[in-house]
């Protein structure tokens, strides 16, 4: 398509056409498009991933605005994956986006078919889905990669890619493999983003009950009814404090990994 083919002309000039066909082919999923995955979608689709899926059961609140690509005054209220899926059409009306409104667990886990995709980012918060999905994930032909916390972190700098044992100085990563050698160990290597960083919250948590005051539940909602009134953060043991250029970061570096494995193929 000629749109197609001005959207990435700049693209296509560093990588070349086999390339870009080679990307336009692969299918990607993620779970999780909060704060990391909302800016690896993004960068995937001005990237020229074409057959994305976006894995999320929220709807945008007012506490997400600081952080996240799809939550602005405009969109709290809305589910996540929906409105990101508007955002990506934007960019490229060619690009084909299926959203599923679903929590990744055990339960529900066989019901994402991760065979069928080349690529499996993970930007899960919830620890015990976390540590599920690599297991699963690692158990397909699938490339996966891993996003260890964005949050408490305030230095670029200091941000970090290595494969999932060698990761250092991230209590996060260290608690997931300290579980995961309780059980079922990754079936192959993955690499992570994460960061030796570690910041003390200095201001109170008042998320609940600004959510309670200021989320807007629209009459329209799309997705699943039951997960209407649905607010994953809120059901986290501890909320922690999180800015808008560590999870932009975290989430265009696991674009980039995305993108360079295929570049690589050769």
């Amino acid at each position: 398509m000629a749109i197609e083919k001005g959207i990435f002309q700049r693209t296509e000039l560093l990588l070349g056409k086999e390339v870009m066909e080679k990307i336009a082919s692969k299918k990607v999923i993620i779970f999780g498009i909060g704060g990391v995955g909302s800016w690896c979608a993004e960068s995937l689709v001005r990237s020229g991933i074409r057959r994305l899926t976006l894995v999320d059961s929220d709807l945008i609140s007012i506490t997400n605005i600081n952080r996240q690509l799809h939550a602005t005054t405009q969109t709290v209220g809305e589910v996540k994956t929906e409105a990101l899926k508007n955002r990506l059409l934007e960019i490229n009306p060619s690009a084909e986006i299926q959203t599923l409104q679903r929590i990744y667990d055990p339960e529900t886990s066989d019901s994402f078919d991760l065979d069928s995709y080349d690529f499996i980012i993970d930007a899960i918060d919830s620890l015990s889905n976390k540590i599920h999905l690599i297991r699963k994930a690692t158990r397909t032909n699938a490339v996966f990669f891993s996003s260890m916390g964005a949050s408490l972190k305030l230095d670029p700098t200091r941000i970090r890619v290595a494969e999932f044992w060698k990761v250092k100085g991230c209590p996060f990563g260290y608690i997931i493999r300290k579980k995961m050698r309780k059980g079922d160990l990754p079936a192959k290597k993955f690499m992570c983003i994460y960061s030796e960083e570690l910041l003390e919250n200095k201001g109170a948590d008042t998320s609940t009950e600004t959510n309670k005051l200021l989320t807007i539940k629209s009459e329209n909602v799309a997705g699943d009814p039951e997960l209407a009134d649905h607010d994953w953060s809120n059901q986290k043991a501890v909320i922690n404090g999180t800015v808008a250029h560590i999870t932009a970061i975290y989430g265009f570096t696991l674009a980039g990994l995305v993108i360079q494995s295929i570049y690589n193929e050769g």
